[in-house]
């Protein structure tokens, strides 16, 4: 059984014993999605930190549909936040390349400026970056390399999707953040939909080896 109490008060001892190690006097500075994985971390850094070591980093590719979340979540958190549109840089470098890249390519792109722009607040601000992965992603490597696999430290690294809600619902977040339909705002997808399987079989897959589905 999780112990979402208990759960909660390790994350909150492991980011404060990574910054008494890697920069007492340091900024907690974490992407915003609007997406639970982002605002569960962000609620944790500031429980852990204080909200005045937290640095929110909104980051559109041009229009972003459910930024009303991320704006929701800084406002929740009264954290310091920045805003840096993306879609100009993500723009420049494709026309930069001399050919044209592959889907793949494109889709992985936005959130590789995304991470680059997190380490130049981050190197600006006295900061560390918050990866924000959790174990299900992880596990089936649902996430970019040096994109949003990236990072300093990693809080929810050890926690399924259905263990990272279970914590969110101990936190001040609204459950419009946590319950909100994972989706990468990249492909225009849910990540079920891309994965072709839901979270709740995986997450029971990875605790206890169970499946019905064999194919899957």
């Amino acid at each position: 059984m999780f112990d979402a109490k208990k759960n909660k008060e390790g994350c909150i001892e492991f980011i404060r014993d990574f910054f008494d190690k890697n920069g007492k006097d340091c900024n907690a500075v974490i992407g915003i999605s609007g997406g639970k994985d982002s605002s569960i971390a962000a609620a944790l850094c500031v429980e852990a930190l204080g909200k005045d070591r937290v640095i929110g980093v909104l980051m559109p590719c041009g229009e972003q549909e459910d930024i009303n979340d991320a704006y929701l979540l800084v406002k929740t958190l009264d954290i310091k936040y920045f805003e840096v549109n993306i879609k100009e840089s993500v723009e420049a470098l494709k026309n930069a390349i001399p050919f044209e890249i592959s889907s793949q390519s494109k889709t992985n792109l936005p959130p590789r400026i995304r991470m680059s722009t997190l380490y130049a607040v981050s190197q600006s601000n006295n900061g560390r970056v918050v990866n924000t992965c959790n174990l299900s992603e992880d596990y089936v490597g649902y996430s970019t390399r040096y994109g949003d696999a990236a990072g300093d430290f990693s809080p929810l690294c050890n926690m399924t999707v259905s263990e990272v809600k279970q914590i969110g619902r101990l936190t001040v977040l609204p459950d419009t953040l946590i319950d909100k339909t994972p989706i990468d705002g990249l492909c225009g997808k849910t990540d079920e939909e891309n994965l072709g399987f839901t979270y709740a079989v995986l997450d029971r897959y990875i605790r206890t080896g169970e499946i019905e589905d064999k194919a899957v």
